[in-house]
């Protein structure tokens, strides 16, 4: 987060999210799904200040103000974590057994969004 921080006009950026180099950060779905699944608060959001856009209207002085930044990042053992479970996924067979129920779950094809999600 301070490198991003450190770098020319990114220093005026006032949350950095990061997360490991496989995350889509494109999918803000999924940018959001490690944020609440790899996220411990105490160890893993931080709360920093420096230099923010002239055109922010939030922060208390000018120029200047706080920011976030948090590690959405899949933990290791050096960094004090439990040991970290592999992620489940739904077989193919699961999947399809789901999709062919669709309907019969009350879902009705307007919840499309959804069943994009839950197929994950």
């Amino acid at each position: 987060m301070h490198a991003i921080w450190g770098l020319g006009l990114l220093s005026l950026t006032k949350a950095v999210v990061v997360v490991d180099e496989w995350v889509d950060v494109h999918d803000y779905e999924e940018v959001f799904f490690r944020v609440g699944a790899n996220v411990d608060p105490k160890r893993d959001v931080l709360i920093s200040e420096g230099p923010l856009d002239h055109l922010d209207h939030a922060p208390s002085m000018q120029f200047y103000g706080g920011k976030i930044g948090i590690d959405a990042t899949h933990k290791g053992p050096a960094e004090g974590a439990r040991p970290w479970p592999e992620e489940i996924r739904m077989s193919d067979e699961i999947r399809r057994l789901v999709d062919e129920r669709w309907d019969e779950y009350g879902l009705g094809a307007s919840a499309e969004a959804l069943r994009q999600l839950l197929r994950r």
